[in-house]
């Protein structure tokens, strides 16, 4: 299992909860499109797992 995971918002959550809103803004993603790469642990797991309808993830 690598270190880093790449994270890419393809969905816009504007008809989502203010939760789900708050963990694409938590994992720093903003317009769609953008990436990120973080360090992967639990809480960054877990996370991606909660918005996983509205994200692309590469290992």
């Amino acid at each position: 299992m690598s270190d880093t995971i790449r994270v890419k918002l393809i969905k816009s959550p504007i008809s989502t909860t203010t939760r789900v809103r708050e963990t694409v803004k938590g994992l720093g993603l903003g317009k769609l499109g953008s990436e990120r790469e973080l360090k992967r642990t639990p809480q960054v797991d877990g996370m991606i797992r909660r918005i996983k309808h509205l994200v692309e993830v590469q290992h």
